[in-house]
């Protein structure tokens, strides 16, 4: 009879470097970072690259971390875009200082991991934004109406280094991680071509990132616990539930001096409130009531973005367009598609359909190049030369019986544009739509 294999939670006393460098944790930590792509960093090497060139120089690298001396390259600095809105810091490692994260990171998260809070839901395994929201809701379900919503000012740029280290090293012994986790930290930015110091923060982006933060992040988890509180935190968003808003701002000025004196961080005055839940906002996400609804910020970005990808002016072919339209509506709803906003759904994919058709009337651009596409599509003669021959611009036409009749939403599927409508019952009704 076989025995099963049982494996122990790692301890701090184990030598963690040996097990970050195994040859197994290196494989899983490549398929990850291959998986996850990602641009390349200030060294240019991409992913495709990564193997053939590093291969030969792995025996060096790993007896340089071996060693101690190994020295991180520094971070890309990037902007990207919110999905409510502007946009925010990225530092891109290169693959190979990704590679040695992610092999860090599966080592250490098993250690750190099951002793952090349950109400942390920011990278964390079997954890998401979802959960999140939805633990929010169940407070709100629960009474506590109030919520106290501290916002961090550029939480990953202001980590302190020593306060940090001295919370890793209290479970992570083995002197050598410590040096290369620090190192990290201290490897500096390239912004712009220029390189700048890292004396305090965690670069987002990083494998390693993430679970830092969680780690600093964990002591006012435990600190609120400990106060008895409801609240919900994701990385370095987090919401506290009371029942009155003046236990509200008891709350607040508490909170606020244990996060400046004893985690060193700063507290942003101008965003940081006591308000009903009404107003709160949490993760792209709003409350009415108990019903989870996204944010005007986070529509008001999707409709830009539906506009950019379906522009007049960008000279693409239809099936690229499409491809791309569709990709972003997948990634919009399969985030905010957990709102319960049914009744906005139809008009959206109306208005997605006819700046659709839009793009159609516009590409075609000739009158005999409409008249033959809609008389192909189906339309009669007559409907389709007078169609052919307005001069009303794409917009007004996309609108016109002629368009609708030829272009049927059907036809608009059959080229690869999904439904928001589809994609959203997918969501809230899973057995309905098989």
């Amino acid at each position: 009879m076989p025995v099963e294999r049982v494996i122990d939670r790692p301890t701090p006393e184990e030598h963690l470097l040996e097990r970050i460098l195994a040859t197994e944790n290196m494989d899983l930590a490549w398929k990850r970072v291959r998986a996850n792509k990602g641009a390349p960093g200030v060294d240019g090497v991409t992913i495709d690259a990564f193997p053939e060139r590093f291969r030969p120089l792995w025996g060096d690298i790993r007896a340089s971390l071996a060693t101690g001396t190994y020295q991180p390259q520094p971070v890309l600095r990037v902007e990207i875009p919110k999905p409510t809105g502007g946009t925010r810091p990225l530092g891109i490692p290169t693959v190979l200082d990704r590679l040695i994260q992610q092999a860090t990171a599966q080592v250490l998260t098993p250690i750190f991991d099951p002793e952090f809070s349950a109400s942390s839901f920011g990278f964390r395994p079997g954890r998401s934004a979802h959960n999140a929201v939805r633990q929010l809701r169940e407070y709100l379900r629960q009474g506590y109406r109030i919520a106290v919503d501290i916002d961090l000012a550029k939480f990953f740029d202001t980590v302190n280094h020593d306060l940090l280290m001295t919370m890793v090293g209290r479970r992570v012994r083995d002197k050598r991680v410590l040096t290369l986790i620090g190192r990290y930290l201290r490897a500096g930015v390239e912004v712009d071509g220029r390189l700048e110091k890292t004396r305090m923060g965690v670069p987002q982006g990083g494998p390693l990132s993430p679970l830092l933060a969680n780690i600093l992040l964990d002591h006012l988890d435990k600190e609120l616990e400990s106060r008895g509180h409801k609240f919900v935190r994701y990385a370095d968003d987090f919401v506290i539930l009371v029942k009155s808003e003046r236990a509200g701002e008891r709350v607040m000025g508490s909170v606020r001096k244990y996060l400046t004196n004893k985690l060193k961080l700063t507290v942003n005055e101008d965003k940081s409130k006591v308000a009903r839940s009404g107003d709160l906002s949490f993760l792209g996400f709003v409350f009415k009531g108990t019903k989870i609804l996204w944010s005007d910020q986070a529509y008001k970005e999707f409709r830009r973005r539906v506009r950019k990808y379906t522009g007049r002016s960008w000279f693409v072919s239809m099936e690229y367009r499409l491809n791309k339209l569709s990709t972003y509506l997948r990634g919009w709803m399969g985030y905010f598609g957990i709102a319960e906003a049914y009744r906005d759904i139809p008009e959206i994919d109306g208005w997605i359909r006819r700046r659709v058709r839009l793009c159609y009337w516009k590409q075609w651009r000739w009158c005999r190049t409409k008249i033959r596409n809609l008389l192909k599509l189906g339309v009669q003669l007559g409907t389709s030369i007078r169609a052919g021959l307005n001069r009303n611009g794409p917009w007004a036409m996309s609108r016109r019986l002629a368009a609708q009749h030829g272009m049927t939403n059907q036809w608009l599927k059959d080229q690869g544009l999904v439904s928001v409508k589809e994609l959203w019952v997918k969501i809230h009704y899973p057995a309905t739509a098989r």
